[in-house]
């Protein structure tokens, strides 16, 4: 039984691919032309939402959003979330729908087709290198005078050790988000590492629960507030995650 639950787990990762290629692949010169116009930035918004609506749905996945904030579609903001999946990508894209650009690793860029697309319309960054991390600073910057709100997986990565709840936040996105006075969206993914892991033979379709937490202002704080920004941020985030009864379980 363990053996066809691995081989369907497997082959619903092959759809998985084609499902989130094929809109990629046909629709690739219109979103190459909604990147390169700022014009049609409201139309590049639709695309990607859209594009996470399709794959969340083709999965098989519902979405419950638990304790949903009021988001100003006229406003930037910072979105952040715990990083256990790459279903996490999809989920804020279906999730977001005004314009934003993801702050990711420099090697996303050179998947092929989608990494070209990637590293035009979004902010990408090498953490081994010291002036690509300030050069995010200044693109980022840029994309928020656009109107863009911006997301950032502020554990800097997935967690290799598995058993990790929530791995310590970098301070980027925070410094941001106090540098450019925009408040901070913090959400809490419950279900996607256990429900679409990166183990290739787990996983199944079913509900992804979303914990949004109420918005945090930076209004008036000072770059000298980063670190008790940070701490209050992952004390909210972990202790959702520790409290909730399905994780709970399954990290006995």
């Amino acid at each position: 039984m363990d053996f066809i639950k691995k081989i369907l787990a497997f082959l619903w990762r092959i759809w998985f691919l084609i499902i989130a290629g094929l809109p990629i692949i046909i629709l690739s010169p219109i979103i190459l032309v909604s990147i390169i116009f700022d014009s049609l930035q409201p139309l590049f918004a639709w695309l990607k939402h859209t594009w996470g609506v399709w794959v969340v749905f083709w999965m098989g996945f519902r979405v419950k959003i638990i304790d949903k904030q009021k988001i100003d579609p006229k406003q930037s903001y910072i979105f952040i979330s715990n990083h256990t999946s790459i279903m996490d990508i999809f989920l804020m894209l279906k999730l977001i729908n005004q314009p934003f650009v993801f702050v990711g690793k420099e090697s996303i860029g050179k998947l092929p087709i989608f990494g070209y697309l990637y590293k035009k319309s979004n902010v990408t960054v090498d953490r081994s290198s010291p002036s690509s991390k300030k050069n995010v600073y200044d693109q980022v910057e840029k994309f928020i005078k656009r109107g863009n709100s911006i997301v950032i997986y502020v554990e800097g990565g997935i967690p290799n050790d598995t058993s990790i709840v929530l791995d310590r936040f970098k301070t980027g996105a925070f410094r941001m988000a106090i540098e450019h006075q925009i408040n901070i969206v913090p959400m809490v993914f419950l279900d996607n590492k256990r429900k679409f892991p990166y183990d290739n033979f787990h996983g199944s379709p079913g509900t992804l629960r979303v914990k949004m937490l109420p918005v945090i202002s930076t209004k008036d704080l000072t770059l000298d507030n980063t670190k008790d920004l940070v701490d209050y941020t992952y004390t909210l985030m972990y202790n959702e995650l520790m409290n909730d009864e399905i994780n709970k379980f399954f990290s006995k």
